[in-house]
């Protein structure tokens, strides 16, 4: 069964970074915390063990980010709502700082999905929208 939904990946990043982002070219991210804003109607389990890999081939935004981290974790909220622009304008509303224009958005009219966070702003997100942590259910399905 393929699961369908959006998600948000935390990354951490303990220095500062400057690192070449596909078509956006080159961006520079503070040390700290931030999230992308995600959704995965292909499949949350194939998408969310992609993205918690470090090494990979290079396909979407958040990839050149993933690669280089130095911590990452992922929740997830299954079904079709909300959307990942309305897990974007929600960042906003709390207070998230917007981090790199463009990111992660071609297919959308938001300036960004990626934002520089603090450990309340993601709690109140989380809570919010009912997002759990994530965890591969395949590998559960394929044990049994």
């Amino acid at each position: 069964m393929i699961r369908k939904g959006t998600y948000v990946l935390f990354l951490r990043f303990r220095d500062d970074v400057e690192t070449e982002v596909g078509s956006l070219g080159r961006i520079f991210l503070k040390a700290g915390d931030y999230c992308y804003v995600g959704s995965a109607m292909g499949g949350l389990d194939q998408r969310l063990s992609r993205h918690l890999k470090h090494q990979k081939n290079k396909r979407w935004h958040i990839d050149y980010l993933t690669s280089i981290c130095d911590d990452m974790c992922a929740y997830e909220h299954e079904g079709p709502s909300p959307s990942e622009c309305e897990l974007a304008r929600l960042m906003v509303s709390l207070g998230s700082v917007p981090a790199a224009k463009g990111f992660g958005c071609s297919d959308c009219d938001c300036q960004t999905h990626l934002f520089r966070v603090d450990v309340k702003t993601v709690e109140k997100a989380l809570e919010a929208e009912k997002m759990t942590v994530f965890f591969d259910r395949r590998a559960v399905s394929e044990g049994q």
